[in-house]
């Protein structure tokens, strides 16, 4: 997906009060903004509904016991409970059946409508733990804001010494403001291990997220086994190794070995399947057609409308569009499924009765994105459907196409989804649409009767750099965590009903393994979250960051990457009326200082700090700058060339 930004923007928001309840006797309530940097002892993310802070604190004592229903739906869920508190408390974790236990889980009697099906009750005292729900995934999600209120060495994975094991005695009611919460995770531009798959998944439960998008096809990779089409992964599957920037390649010779790749067996996809269901978490994959579709036709050239795709191959990197007239690209290679070919559809209706089989979650995504037309234009079999069918542009061939794969995709009992360029074709209502397109095609869609999951790059696409790009893998258009965090769902112009959620989605291009996925997706996949989940009025810029702080400690002990980009400083400049350079200084959260050297050397809290503009001396030919908050350094160490400055505020 690729949308443009403007320079982002970023102004505190001051929105009301976080965690303010009706105090109830002899109870206080939070703070309804704490202030930053200052360390809260409860850092629920994403902010709960409801939470009235008692007096006292619960500690953890050496042999736990944990009261459950019995039932399958509770079974992995009472394991995963047991683990997190076993290996890094090192204490005894039991289960019983009774009510003096230490933790009890329940499911109520008569279903609390207020809650409704993901939300929960968490109780904490001096001696004892309740957490109440309607149904399982309830108690899951309550037991995520329970360990948060645990020291951050919970997160470890062994056992760690000289912790008090306690949490702040709390009542919580919670329950997610949307029920379709997402994060896409592309497994097709590089590919991710099933053991890499899980690792995200557990990173995103922590965060309350229900649904794992899957991009499992692209220019770059097949990667699922489809059973009577073998070489979709034997050829699809498989591409030359390169690393550096991604897109600009140099084309790969015939000698360099394909080996670079892989897939998931069938059997894989029934373990991640599984592995997601255990955790409340829903798979579902994409198939990406007709664009993007370089690998399959790699793989099967039959299904190209162009002569000698046999001779193509799966990219590697190469560049193969041509986006500057803008969207949709000019292809210098036909990545497109033929929509004039009836193996075309024959080829889908195999590989979408066997993904059916394996996804149960009810929706396919068959994307629909970014689709060149030139290599159509000038295909004979194509104007022969136009003038068969009745249709008038290329436009209306895609959404010729579109309705068969729906048709396909229906006829086994799941529902179609696609990016929001299969609106341009006319797509019945029954289509759900994923707008990545900003917000508005979003908001046309609810307005047409289609149900809509909002996933605009505007804020939710975490392939964007996320701070100056000095420091990060350059991409077309950056993202910050501010600016991630004002992502608002739900649009005030459309009817609810059709918003069914929300997403993020993380493109691979410049992702090579996990560690890097992880680090462009926390700590904004914590922002989308909170924009899921809470309640609108509850959002807080101020909060959630000091909440944020807190998480960084527990990403460090979890050992999960995340990015620190949030404390690094905006770089903004322009000309003097004599056309010196003005370089202006700025920082995304409040309260840090920003010093600076002109003269190479490493800049600390002794070094000059930013107060007002700068102009580099004349021969200087970089600008050192790092950010403290008091006496501590909290941002990296940034080396910006003056060159790139005088070339960004254009030389006069």
């Amino acid at each position: 997906m690729k949308n443009i930004l403007s320079v982002l923007c970023f102004s505190l928001l001051s929105g009301a009060a976080f965690g303010q309840t009706s105090v109830l006797k002899n109870t206080t309530a939070i703070e309804a903004v704490t202030p930053l940097n200052t360390p809260t002892e409860i850092a629920i993310i994403p902010e709960p509904v409801a939470i009235v802070k008692n007096q006292g604190h619960f500690i953890l004592p050496e042999n736990v016991t944990i009261q459950c229903p019995a039932m399958p739906e509770t079974k992995q869920l009472l394991a995963f409970l047991q683990e997190r508190i076993s290996v890094p408390t090192g204490r005894y974790v039991s289960v019983v059946n009774n009510k003096s236990a230490t933790i009890s889980l329940s499911l109520n009697e008569k279903a609390n409508h207020t809650i409704g099906a993901e939300g929960y009750q968490l109780t904490v005292t001096p001696h004892h733990i309740t957490i109440k729900a309607n149904q399982p995934a309830g108690l899951f999600y309550g037991i995520q804001s329970l360990l948060q209120l645990f020291p951050a060495a919970i997160e470890s994975k062994e056992a760690v010494d000289g912790i008090t094991w306690k949490a702040p005695c709390v009542e919580v009611t919670d329950y997610p403001r949307l029920g379709w919460r997402g994060l896409m995770f592309d497994v097709a531009r590089h590919f991710f291990t099933k053991e890499e798959v899980k690792q995200y998944i557990n990173a995103m439960v922590r965060y309350k997220y229900n649904l794992l998008h899957l991009h499992l096809t692209d220019d770059e990779g097949w990667r699922i086994e489809i059973k009577g089409l073998p070489k979709l992964t034997e050829i699809g599957a498989w591409s030359v190794k390169k690393v550096g920037e991604f897109g600009n390649f140099i084309p790969p010779t015939a000698d360099e070995p394909r080996n670079y790749g892989g897939f998931y067996t069938q059997e894989d996809i029934k373990e991640l399947v599984q592995y997601a269901k255990d955790r409340f978490v829903n798979i579902m994959p994409e198939i990406d057609v007709p664009g993007h579709s370089l690998a399959t036709i790699s793989s099967y050239p039959e299904l190209s409308c162009t002569p000698g795709a046999e001779n193509y191959h799966v990219r590697s990197g190469e560049r193969i569009m041509d986006w500057s007239r803008g969207a949709p690209p000019t292809a210098l290679v036909d990545n497109t499924l033929c929509p004039a070919n009836e193996k075309v559809y024959s080829f889908l209706d195999t590989v979408i009765t066997q993904v059916a089989a394996l996804f149960p979650f009810e929706y396919i995504h068959m994307g629909g994105d970014e689709a060149p037309f030139n290599f159509w234009e000038k295909n004979e079999a194509i104007k022969a459907l136009m003038q068969k069918e009745g249709l008038k542009d290329m436009h209306q061939v895609q959404g010729y196409f579109e309705k068969r794969v729906q048709k396909i995709v229906a006829s086994k009992g799941k529902k179609f989804i696609g990016w929001d360029e299969i609106l341009d074709g006319g797509l019945s209502p029954s289509a759900a649409v994923m707008s990545w397109r900003g917000m508005k095609y979003g908001i046309e869609a609810a307005k047409k009767g289609h149900e809509v999951v909002m996933s605009p790059s505007t804020y939710a696409y975490l392939d964007y750099m996320q701070a100056d790009a000095i420091t990060e893998p350059r991409v077309y258009a950056s993202l910050r965590l501010s600016k991630a965090y004002e992502f608002e769902p739900v649009p005030a112009d459309v009817d609810p009903k059709y918003i069914k959620g929300g997403q993020a989605n993380l493109w691979t291009e410049q992702v090579y393994n996990i560690r890097q996925a992880e680090y462009m997706t926390w700590p904004r996949g914590m922002a989308i979250a909170e924009s899921v989940w809470s309640p609108k009025e509850k959002k807080n810029w101020p909060n959630f960051f000091n909440r944020v702080e807190q998480h960084f400690k527990r990403l460090d002990v979890a050992e999960t990457k995340y990015a620190p980009s949030v404390y690094d400083p905006i770089f903004k400049v322009s000309r003097s009326a004599d056309k010196q350079l003005l370089i202006d200084l700025s920082t995304e959260v409040a309260g840090l200082d920003i010093y600076y050297s002109f003269d190479n050397s490493f800049p600390d809290s002794f070094y000059p700090k930013y107060t007002e503009k700068l102009t580099p001396p004349k021969d200087a030919t970089m600008l050192k700058v790092i950010t403290y908050r008091g006496k501590t350094p909290v941002g990296r160490m940034m080396n910006m060339p003056i060159e790139e400055l005088n070339k960004r505020a254009g030389r006069k």
